[in-house]
């Protein structure tokens, strides 16, 4: 679903400009230049559609904020730009339930909007979970994340915490308060850490202690106790979405690296190394069945040659997407070149080879284009149920299968036996 933005804005100059921003972060603009209008267009449309709303607090028929107050009441959350440095106004607009505000004399405008926009819509299919015995506590910071489309999760207390977290994927981030009923929050975190890693959930610890000193001692146990950060109570709402922010941020660069890491920088499969550990995992499971399947394309290297690398790559991605598609469900990786593998757990060698039969038949019939220019590729296929301790004696197995497959004509399937 592609979302909508509402701006409102009065400074012609300032609208196009912002409209750039917002269509570049893929989002559809939905633009005024006064609130009445925005009212009229609004009036035909549900707020599901929109991502939030961009709102000049100022403009020529609502000069204290008003069009804030509309686009809240109308449920959509809200950025504001302003032209005013005064404190009243930042207060005006703090005091109401926004998503941020951004001065129009910060350099950085446009590229800190272009950011947020983006934020809020990956903020959808996160969730945050808030752990606080006092309801009211829980209610403001879940208030919070909501303006900011965080998906949010509550509890009182840290019963079956572990559990709850392992039932909703989707948290990303736990706020814990220390002084929970029956438990300390840093003892939480330190049980929490024995089953969830910092690249995987990351933890904020929150207290209201007030002294000094008392809250860095609050500080220095949460984050031995495995907490990624701390807030203390009574925060102002901009700290509180910065660290929540930060954190988000953290695992997302840690995933980023992962993926990368794990996978082929070019078809962007599963490569080499992480296709070894993922079949290590089920080998080490009790399974029925086992197959391994490595495949070739045939003559790949008269199509760099009479067609460029560059078509050459396009092969390979398009194998690749064919492969992911056909074998969703199963490990696949590209191992290099124009070599690739499929491992099949809890699949037999009779069940597999009509599986990959459908796959060969694909490849032949399909027409891999380039600027105009189609040509088609076959597959060769060695596939094995053999098996004696570790994956490399599977590989050795249908190497030898692709081999035959090579030899006996190319474009077909060879298994044991």
């Amino acid at each position: 679903m592609k979302y909508k933005v509402l701006l409102i804005e009065h400074d012609i100059v300032n609208l196009r400009v912002l409209k750039r921003v917002i269509g570049k972060a893929n989002l559809d603009v939905i633009s005024a230049t006064t609130l009445t209008q925005a009212k009229a267009i609004f009036s035909n449309t549900s707020p599901e559609a929109y991502l939030c709303a961009v709102v000049d607090y100022n403009l020529p028929d609502a000069q204290h904020g008003e069009a804030i107050d509309f686009a809240i009441d109308s449920f959509i959350p809200v950025v504001v730009i302003t032209s005013s440095t005064e404190d009243d106004v930042r207060n005006n607009i703090l005091s109401k339930a926004v998503v941020d505000y951004i001065p129009k004399k910060n350099a950085q405008i446009y590229e800190y909007l272009s950011r947020l926009l983006i934020r809020l819509e990956k903020n959808k299919n996160i969730g945050v979970l808030v752990v606080d015995s006092q309801r009211k506590q829980r209610n403001a910071m879940t208030s919070l994340l909501k303006r900011h489309n965080f998906i949010t999760h509550e509890r009182p207390n840290a019963e079956s915490l572990n559990n709850y977290l392992s039932e909703h994927a989707d948290i990303k981030l736990m706020i814990i308060d220390n002084d929970l009923k029956n438990e300390a929050g840093v003892d939480v975190v330190a049980d929490v850490r024995k089953h969830f890693h910092k690249d995987t959930l990351s933890i904020i610890g929150s207290s209201s202690s007030s002294a000094t000193e008392a809250s860095s001692r609050a500080l220095a146990n949460f984050i031995k106790s495995g907490a990624d950060d701390y807030l203390a109570k009574p925060y102002c709402h901009e700290e509180f979405f910065v660290r929540v922010i930060q954190n988000i941020e953290y695992l997302e660069q840690i995933e980023l690296i992962r993926k990368t890491a794990n996978a082929d920088y070019l078809t962007g499969l599963p490569n080499r190394r992480h296709f070894f550990s993922q079949v290590n995992e089920y080998l080490n499971r009790d399974l029925e069945h086992k197959t391994l399947a490595l495949m070739d394309l045939d003559f790949f290297k008269t199509v760099n040659d009479s067609y460029g690398h560059d078509h050459g790559d396009i092969v390979l991605k398009e194998f690749s997407k064919l492969l992911a598609k056909h074998f969703s469900t199963q490990c696949i990786s590209r191992f290099g070149g124009e070599e690739f593998c499929v491992f099949l757990p809890n699949v037999s060698l009779e069940e597999a080879i009509p599986l990959l039969d459908s796959f060969r038949v694909a490849v032949s019939k399909k027409r891999f284009i380039r600027k105009g220019v189609g040509i088609n590729c076959t597959v060769s296929i060695g596939v094995t149920s053999k098996f004696k301790r570790k994956v490399e004696s599977m590989l050795g197995y249908a190497d030898e299968n692709l081999y035959k497959a090579k030899d006996g004509g190319r474009n077909c399937i060879i298994g044991d036996g």
